[in-house]
């Protein structure tokens, strides 16, 4: 009688096992499913957030050219017309990063910074930067940023010229400063 009640409780264990891993894989099976149902769930959130957004955006147009910019700038064009003037160009659009040097680490020291005119030649090749200083350049912070920025354009080997609003160029000032610039280039490439 004691094998027929071992094999009765054996019975009765595989029996309890057996049920016990059903019951596992019926959970596990059920948490799958509300993971699955929540995942769907966000992803279709986040393609209606996308395609929908909750608010409008507080953008508004702004020229990118204050008025005394304006003047400088089709000044420039009239005093240079073989060339390619350009306005309001980030600094990290016409100065790379010698190999060998941490690309991004110098690049972050030049974010947000950009040039108010680039004037290049036909060719694209940088000549030379040309910022318009009004009375903020006063300011210490801003004199620490335009320090920052000559140094990065200098070391670049880029000619930068400032001009002051209150002492705007006109044709001959902005003619003679390119031929200083032509003649430093030229005097630089028979060297």
């Amino acid at each position: 009688m004691n094998q027929e009640v071992a094999s009765y409780v054996t019975a009765l264990l595989v029996m309890a096992a057996i049920l016990l891993a059903i019951l596992v894989l019926v959970f596990l099976k059920a948490r799958r499913e509300q993971h699955v149902d929540r995942l769907e769930l966000s992803l279709k959130d986040s393609v209606t957030a996308e395609a929908e957004p909750p608010e409008v955006w507080p953008f508004y147009p702004r020229k990118p050219l204050s008025q005394p910019e304006q003047v400088l700038y089709f000044r420039l064009l009239a005093a240079l017309p073989e060339h390619i003037v350009l306005a309001q160009v980030q600094l990290s659009r016409i100065l790379g990063v010698k190999k060998g040097n941490n690309h991004q680490s110098w690049l972050n020291r030049i974010n947000r910074m950009s040039a108010d005119f680039v004037v290049c030649s036909k060719d694209a090749s940088v000549m030379a930067v040309i910022e318009l200083d009004d009375s903020t350049h006063q300011r210490a912070d801003r004199q620490v940023a335009d320090d920052k920025k000559d140094k990065a354009l200098t070391d670049a080997g880029i000619p930068i010229i400032r001009w002051a609003v209150s002492n705007m160029p006109d044709h001959d000032t902005i003619l003679a400063a390119f031929e200083a610039i032509d003649g430093d280039n030229l005097q630089r490439n028979e060297e």
